[in-house]
C-alpha cells in the first residue's frame, strides 16, 4: 500500500516509523511545507505511557527519545509568596525539534520518503496514494476545505494564553500564581533540556485586557509578563517563539473535533483530528497512540481492505480520545474559574489544582472532602512522604513496564 502523510510532526513521523516497523511492504511519504530543522513550540511533556507504547513497536524509537529527554521528578505549586506545594507524580520533557530529529532519523533508516518545503495545497495532488493521512495539525487547511465530510467542529475556550520559553531551570513541573491589580495571572512551566523551559503563561480574558496585553504588540506583553513572574523566574527572562512573526502569539484553545475521522481514503491523525486542552498534558500521547492504532490496522492490509482499515482504526481511538477531550474540558473549565478556587488556603488550593479532572473530588466551594487521597495529598507536603510515595509509583511503574514487555 501506498501511504502519503501531510506533516512531519510527531504524529506522521510515527505514524511512518511503525508502519515501516510493523509491515515493510507499505510504502510510506511524508510531506511537510516547513524547511528541515524548524518547528512550531519549544519543549513537550509526556509520561512513561507514551514510551511504553512506542517501546512495544519500536524499542530504538523509544531509547533514543528517553536518552534525549530530562526527568522532573515532581509538580510545585507557588500562589503568591506563600509553597512550595508539593502535587506530586512524574514524568519527563524534551525539545520539539529534538523529537522531530530523533523521529526523522529513525523514518529515514527504515526508508521513509520525507520530503520538506512540500506544501500540499489540493488533496488532487496526492491522487496516487492507496491512503492519505491528514496529520497537519488543528489548523489543517485540508480538513478544513473537507469539513461538512469529516464533521469538523471548532470549540474556542474561555482564557487566553501564550507560549513562551525561559532559560530558568525549573526542575520539577511548576505552577505559579500571582495577583495583580488586574486579576490572577499564572504559568505552567516545565524544563525540557539544560536550562532551557517551556512557560506557558495564561489568564482569563478580562484580566488580560484589564493587563492592556489586547493594545500592546507581543515584545511588549513579553517585557511585562516577565515582571509580573519576576521572583517565580529568578530574574529570568520570558522569549518568544522565533518562528512566529505577524500575528499576536496570544490565543485562545481551540477544541478539535470531528464526527468521522475518515472520508474515502483520506484519514486523520493527531491534532487534525482531535485536540485536547494543553493543561493536561496529553497532545503527544494522543497523537502518538493514533498513529500506532492506524499503524497496526494497516499491518498487512491491501488498498481492497481500507474501508474496514479505517473503521478499525476509528474504533479504536474515539473513545480513549473522547475520554481525554472531557478530562480536558474539566481541567480547562476549571482553570476559567481560578478565582473561585484560589481563596482557598494553599494546601487546599494545590489539592484542587490536582484532582481538578476529576468532577467527585472537590465541592463547589472548593473545599476537599476528607479522603484518603486528601491524607496523602498533605503526606506529600514532606520529603519523607514524597520519597514513599515515589517508591511505590515506580513499583506500579515497574510492574507496568514488565507487563508491556510481555503483551
Amino acid at each position: 500500500m501506498k501511504v502519503t502523510c501531510v506533516g512531519a510532526g510527531p504524529a506522521g513521523l510515527w505514524l511512518a516509523i511503525a508502519t515501516r516497523v510493523l509491515d515493510p511492504a507499505h510504502e510510506v511519504t511524508v510531506l511537510e511545507r516547513r524547511t528541515a530543522g524548524s518547528t512550531d513550540g519549544w519543549g513537550i511533556v509526556y509520561w512513561d505511557d507514551l514510551l511504553q507504547g512506542i517501546r512495544r513497536i519500536d524499542p530504538p524509537t523509544a531509547q533514543a527519545i528517553r536518552a534525549g529527554s530530562v526527568r522532573w521528578r515532581g509538580q510545585r505549586l507557588f500562589v503568591e509568596d506563600a509553597g512550595p506545594v508539593h502535587l506530586g507524580g512524574t514524568g519527563f520533557g524534551m525539545g520539539r525539534q529534538l523529537l522531530l530529529d530523533v523521529l526523522a532519523r529513525r523514518a529515514r533508516e527504515l526508508g521513509v520518503r520525507i520530503a520538506y518545503e512540500h506544501d500540499v495545497r489540493d488533496l488532487g495532488e496526492l491522487a496516487g496514494a492507496d491512503l492519505v493521512v491528514l496529520a497537519d495539525g488543528a489548523r489543517s487547511r485540508l480538513r478544513r476545505s473537507r469539513a461538512d465530510a469529516f464533521g469538523t467542529t471548532e470549540r474556542a475556550g474561555g482564557d487566553k494564553h501564550i507560549w513562551l520559553g525561559s532559560s530558568c531551570p525549573f526542575p520539577d513541573f511548576t505552577f505559579a500564581f500571582v495577583e495583580t491589580a488586574a486579576g490572577w495571572i499564572w504559568f505552567h512551566a516545565y524544563g525540557f533540556a539544560g536550562e532551557a523551559s517551556t512557560v506557558i503563561v495564561e489568564c482569563t480574558e478580562p484580566t488580560w485586557r484589564r493587563l492592556g496585553f489586547d493594545a500592546m504588540g507581543d515584545a511588549a506583553s513579553v517585557a511585562e509578563l516577565s515582571r509580573i513572574f519576576a521572583r517565580q523566574l529568578a530574574g529570568h527572562p520570558l522569549r518568544l517563539r522565533p518562528d512566529v512573526s505577524g500575528a499576536s502569539q496570544w490565543s485562545t484553545f481551540t477544541t478539535v473535533g470531528n464526527e468521522r475521522w475518515s472520508a474515502g481514503n483520506v484519514t486523520l491523525l493527531g491534532d487534525c483530528a482531535h485536540t485536547a486542552h494543553f493543561s493536561i498534558g496529553s497532545g503527544t500521547r494522543m497523537a502518538v497512540e493514533d498513529a500506532s492504532a492506524l499503524s497496526r490496522a494497516v499491518a498487512g492490509r491491501g488498498p481492497a481492505e481500507l474501508p474496514a482499515v479505517l473503521r478499525r482504526y476509528e474504533d479504536e481511538r474515539r473513545p480513549a480520545v473522547l475520554d481525554l477531550q472531557a478530562d480536558a474540558d474539566r481541567s480547562a473549565r476549571w482553570f476559567e474559574e481560578v478565582d473561585r478556587h484560589i481563596r482557598r488556603p494553599p494546601l487546599e488550593f494545590g489539592y484542587a489544582l490536582r484532582m481538578r479532572r476529576d468532577p467527585t473530588a472537590v465541592d463547589h466551594s472548593g473545599a476537599p472532602p476528607p479522603s484518603l487521597r486528601y491524607g496523602l495529598h498533605r503526606a506529600t507536603q514532606w520529603r519523607l512522604g514524597r520519597g514513599a510515595r515515589r517508591v511505590v509509583a515506580a513499583g506500579r511503574q515497574a510492574v507496568r513496564d514488565q507487563r508491556s514487555l510481555t503483551a
